[in-house]
């Protein structure tokens, strides 16, 4: 019985984690046409302005969330332990600064809704009228 409670308790949190589907977001005012190539630029810091020539910042989730790890994989192509290392690398050289962490999507987003520069991911579910989702 006991086996039986802990592989439903497993199979329901693979279902929802396989249920959450990877938004990215930018501030309503934000009017640059992003691709996924470009998102992935401005993640791992070779690009710090949008086409338009205005800043960008960038907001990761914490490591350790399900949403990061899809992140990571389906945009930047790459696991979430080699985006540390690859992190780690450019500030061990003095060559760069990873994006700032927060821990939810409501942190992304009040983040996002309160300044054109930043850009951010999370679940779909989450998304408000206070920012825009970028189509990739």
């Amino acid at each position: 019985m006991l086996k039986k409670l802990a592989l439903s308790a497993l199979l329901l949190s693979l279902a929802s984690s396989a249920l959450a589907e990877l938004t990215v977001i930018v501030n309503p005012a934000n009017s640059s046409n992003l691709d996924s190539k470009t998102v992935q630029r401005i993640f791992l810091g070779k690009d710090k302005k949008y086409a338009d020539g205005s800043e960008s910042v960038p907001v990761n989730q914490s490591a350790d969330s399900s949403i990061r790890q899809d992140f990571d994989d389906s945009i930047l192509g790459r696991s979430t332990s080699q985006v540390s290392a690859y992190w780690s690398k450019l500030v061990f050289t003095g060559k760069g600064i990873p994006p700032k962490e927060v821990m939810s999507d409501a942190e992304v987003i009040e983040l996002v809704s309160q300044n054109p520069s930043v850009i951010g991911y999370v679940d779909s579910s989450s998304v408000t009228d206070a920012v825009k989702v970028v189509n990739l």
